[in-house]
């Protein structure tokens, strides 16, 4: 981990990058729109030359350095290990200050930090779906679509669900008391697509595992972080680590089957309390980092649904095809436990990159920058089309919006599902149900 003074001194990174452009091929924007002052050794150059007062904080820099994606890509094959996507994350905070956050995005954030006020106007936006919201219109006909000035294509976005998974179960559910976990959901697995949840219970109560539903968990933050809100991020992290104390000592371990979650809360929260000099704090995200996973690292080392998958001797007819998600393996190097469990009853089909980023971005990427989106998008879904199965997977639901869109767009007929979703399946048509 990179100290705060990495951190903060945009000109120190700057200075210690060798210019070597190991990091340009992989770049997401890059890959998009090739040119050299949005690639990651050109915004660590811009940061040096601001933090150095030889470059304006103008609308033009605003520009670039929010059409980074922060895939994290560059920093994975970068030779010196720079924090490119740190540094661009703090000076995302440097903007925000400047420039304020646009109204859409503070309203949202507003959402986030209070869960009741979501959950209304969740509740809302299912009364009034069809005035916009569908997750797989028919083709052909009218397709009700989603438009208003931030998002301006119509595009295709998640259906919102009539009850979210927090509200659909009671807090505590025993299934055989063999472990406990709790399950952090996410916000799109929350409210969208609630299928996550319903099939990870489904596994645990097949592994006899009691499960509590912590009712009072916040958002993760991470939407707020890649936006330059953190005052939001200091709320929501905060009021996480002190809820998630309050029971840490009763379970096994707090499973959460979202990739950017799973991120923001084992990786980011520590980092950005520790940058700010709140090592108290820092010090309380570590220590329960001891007993946070993503759902299938989780299911794949630390149970037997492995050996159960294959006792059950059932091949689904279906293949799988698996995109890693960035902050799934970039960030937490997690990409072969979901493999083993779906392998077990579906046959993979491995896409030709299945470590691009999909260019989702975070909120500021799918508003005002969609365009960077949907250019990113399209080569993902080519690439899945060109490995021949019927479902593309992966441990994410900001991928799986991306994605799902793009394949829509491309015209490919092709089912996104989280890993947990596939297991619980072949475990149901197991049992013939």
């Amino acid at each position: 981990m990179h100290s705060a003074e990495d951190i903060f001194n945009f000109k120190a990174t700057s200075d210690e990058c060798i210019k070597c452009g190991k990091c340009i091929p992989v770049c997401t924007i890059h890959q998009i729109h090739p040119d050299e002052t949005t690639s990651p050794r050109g915004f660590i150059d811009l940061l040096g030359a601001y933090q150095d007062g030889n470059l304006e904080l103008d609308k033009n820099a605003k520009d670039i350095f929010e059409s980074c994606f922060l895939c994290t890509a560059c920093t994975d094959v970068c030779p010196n290990s720079l924090p490119t996507d740190m540094v661009i994350e703090e000076v995302r905070y440097d903007i925000a200050q400047k420039y304020g956050i646009a109204w859409f995005k503070r309203a949202f954030f507003i959402l986030l930090r209070h869960r009741w006020l979501m959950d209304l106007m969740m509740k809302l936006g299912y009364t009034f779906k069809t005035c916009g919201f569908e997750d797989k219109p028919k083709r052909g006909g009218m397709i009700p679509r989603f438009k208003m000035p931030i998002i301006k294509s119509g595009r295709l976005l998640p259906s919102l669900s009539k009850k979210s998974f927090l509200n659909s179960y009671p807090e505590h559910i025993e299934y055989g008391k063999n472990k406990k976990v709790a399950i952090f959901i996410g916000c799109l697995a929350n409210y969208n697509y609630t299928t996550i949840g319903d099939s990870l219970l489904y596994i645990l109560n097949e592994l006899k595992i009691d499960v509590t539903i912590p009712k009072a968990q916040k958002c993760c933050a991470a939407p707020a972080y890649f936006t330059g809100d953190f005052y939001t991020v200091e709320k929501l992290a905060k009021e996480n680590i002190e809820y998630f104390e309050s029971f840490i000592d009763d379970v096994d371990a707090i499973i959460i089957p979202e990739a950017t979650c799973s991120a923001m809360i084992k990786h980011d929260w520590e980092v950005f309390f520790r940058n700010r000099g709140m090592d108290m704090w820092a010090d309380r995200a570590k220590e329960l980092n001891k007993k946070i996973y993503m759902a299938t690292e989780w299911l794949n080392n630390e149970t037997n649904l492995k050996e159960l998958l294959k006792s059950r001797d059932i091949k689904m007819p279906q293949t799988v095809t698996y995109h890693d998600a960035c902050h799934a393996k970039k960030v937490q190097n997690i990409y072969k436990e979901p493999r083993e469990l779906l392998n077990q009853n579906y046959t993979l089909k491995e896409m030709s990159d299945s470590n691009r980023c999909c260019g989702f971005g975070g909120v500021t990427m799918q508003t005002e920058k969609y365009h960077l989106a949907e250019l990113a998008g399209k080569p993902k879904a080519n690439m899945i089309k060109q490995s021949g199965a019927d479902i593309v997977s992966a441990e994410c639901s900001a991928c799986r919006m991306q994605i799902s869109n793009s394949l829509y767009n491309e015209n490919i007929d092709v089912v996104f599902k989280n890993p947990v979703e596939l297991i619980a399946q072949a475990l149901k048509e197991s049992k013939g149900e």
